[in-house]
């Protein structure tokens, strides 16, 4: 299972800082994490980077692995 790390608001949406999940690929995680969160988090997931082992992935088809650290970063304000 990959570890997924929120960030933010996609913290306060999942209600949770980091969980472990099970996914094969980038796109299955996504799944998961709408299946475990709902609409909260479906709100803020469409506008975050997502970033694997620290490399920002945009395809679905990317495989995860069970020892992957996803992060999950939300637009951030500032400077």
């Amino acid at each position: 299972m990959a570890t997924v790390r929120y960030f933010a608001g996609a913290a306060e949406a999942a209600g949770r800082d980091e969980e472990r999940l099970g996914a094969s690929d980038l796109g299955a995680l996504r799944a998961a994490m709408l299946a475990a969160h709902g609409d909260a988090l479906a709100r803020v997931l469409g506008r975050c980077s997502i970033l694997v082992n620290g490399r920002r992935v945009d395809d679905d088809a990317a495989p995860i692995r069970h020892d992957d650290t996803v992060d999950i970063l939300p637009p951030f304000a500032g400077g």
